[in-house]
């Protein structure tokens, strides 16, 4: 197997980092990760499927190692989000692809297949999340996504994340460990924090309609597996089974053992991810 490789792109006067996993000639995948996170919480599902899938696996905009944007207000939003992904699969020669989109990833997903990549989405994985957000969730991931903590210690912010993202589910303590390493920044006086522009966060301010997506949910023309932590606060059974009797052609699955969102890191999840993307719904 080819190891990942680090890549940068101008993309709409943005510097984007992604990681490219596979063989190129192979079929495309994109990965797009979530809210507060970078694309390195793909590593095992990536390395599971390189052997069959070119994959792609961006950070976004204002997180990991991506450029953070000096106009946030405006491009901090799925439109903006979306406008890049097309950029991105243009830059890279991707045609049509399949995703794999966690949380704001999957609604990523959701605003580019009704708009700017339409026809070019064939087969999506949205992992906890939906056309709609429930505001209770949205509430508790801005109380800490727009107040990034400060620590001393890396494996300070480890524990912080061992506790914040508990949902997540089973993660050995080399996981936890990465996470932390790939997600951590130094601040001028020495101390630690987490990786992101603390300003993603006015996408709830400034964008509030990009946490009800029916109109583009309904414009989706792929085959959609919809994977549900079971104990999720963000994708409520009421959206998922709505979800189901509504737009484009989605089954849902609950994952045992998590909330918001399933790592993706175990057999139980990326069997049925594989399955999915190989032979459909």
């Amino acid at each position: 197997m080819n190891t990942p490789r680090s890549r940068y792109a101008t993309l709409l006067d943005r510097e984007i980092h992604y990681m490219e996993w596979g063989e190129r000639g192979a079929k495309p995948l994109i990965m797009w990760h979530g809210l507060a996170r970078t694309g390195r919480d793909f590593d095992d599902i990536a390395r599971e499927l390189q052997g069959e899938y070119h994959i792609i696996v961006p950070d976004t905009i204002g997180r990991g190692l991506s450029q953070w944007s000096p106009q946030p207000e405006k491009e901090y939003c799925y439109d903006f989000y979306a406008a890049l992904a097309r950029a991105l699969l243009d830059e890279i020669g991707f045609d049509k692809v399949d995703w794999i989109g966690t949380s704001m990833g999957g609604a990523t997903a959701i605003r580019a297949g009704a708009g700017p990549l339409k026809g070019r989405i064939e087969r999506l994985v949205i992992n906890d999340i939906g056309p709609e957000v429930a505001s209770a969730a949205v509430e508790r991931i801005r109380s800490y996504a727009g107040k990034p903590p400060r620590f001393d210690k890396v494996t300070e912010l480890e524990a912080y994340f061992r506790t914040i993202y508990k949902p997540y589910g089973y993660q050995t303590d080399a996981q936890w460990r990465r996470m932390a390493e790939t997600s951590v920044r130094r601040l001028p006086d020495g101390g630690i924090t987490t990786h992101y522009d603390p300003n993603m966060v006015m996408q709830f301010t400034h964008h509030p309609e990009d946490n009800l997506q029916w109109a583009q949910w309904s414009k989706l023309n792929c085959e959609v597996l919809c994977l549900r932590g079971a104990d999720s606060d963000l994708l409520t059974r009421e959206i998922a089974a709505r979800m189901q009797h509504e737009g484009p052609r989605c089954r849902v699955l609950e994952i045992q053992g998590c909330g918001h969102a399933p790592c993706l890191n175990v057999p139980e999840q990326i069997g049925p991810v594989r399955e999915f993307l190989a032979n459909g719904l």
